[in-house]
């Protein structure tokens, strides 16, 4: 049972990684990719809807993104999403297609995508102290019902604090990598 808690703890603690790496790959530098504008929702049919949901996204040239959107009446809606994401871009809309070109990045834009993946390394890193306070909440609580000893749930507690420390240890090593990719020239 308490091996289950910490495998799980674990489990939890490497998704909280892979969205990391998932929103750092919307953060391309160098050349356009579809991944950039995974992270953007439209205001489509009263409710948030994930832009992939409602066009289909494509590289066709490196510095140019397109979306083909499937319904005409949501192309302004997409446009002014996309031009109101963190991300700097100016979208054109010509019929129902959107064209992105992908800006050449100014010192300033590369500063201000740095201060982006900071902020979702931190939300990372919230993550996986949530994930480490669920456990410790859990491991209290089998020791409250008699499950495990007050030692057992030391003993876990402390294989929980080193599983915390490992995971943020990797997104402060993914957040450095990033921000050296950003910033190069």
């Amino acid at each position: 049972m308490d091996e289950e808690l910490l495998d799980d703890i674990e489990l939890r603690m490497d998704g909280a990684l892979e969205a990391l790496a998932r929103e750092f790959a919307g953060l391309r530098t160098g050349r356009a990719h579809p991944a950039l504008l995974d992270k953007i929702t439209v205001d489509a049919y009263g409710a948030a809807t994930a832009l992939k949901q409602v066009g289909s996204i494509s590289a066709p040239e490196p510095r140019l993104l397109t979306v083909n959107v499937w319904d005409r009446g949501l192309v302004a809606a997409v446009e002014k999403a996309i031009r109101e994401s963190d991300l700097g871009l100016n979208p054109a809309a010509d019929g129902s297609l959107i064209r992105i070109p992908i800006p050449d990045l100014s010192e300033e834009r590369r500063k201000a995508l740095a201060k982006v993946a900071a902020r979702y390394a931190e939300d990372a890193k919230i993550a996986i102290r949530n994930v480490r306070r669920d456990g410790m909440d859990r491991l209290k609580k089998l020791e409250k019902e008699g499950e495990i000893s007050e030692d057992e749930q030391k003993r876990f507690a402390d294989q929980v604090q080193k599983l915390t420390d490992a995971a943020v240890k990797r997104v402060d090593a993914a957040f450095s990598e990033k921000e050296a990719e950003i910033l190069q020239v």
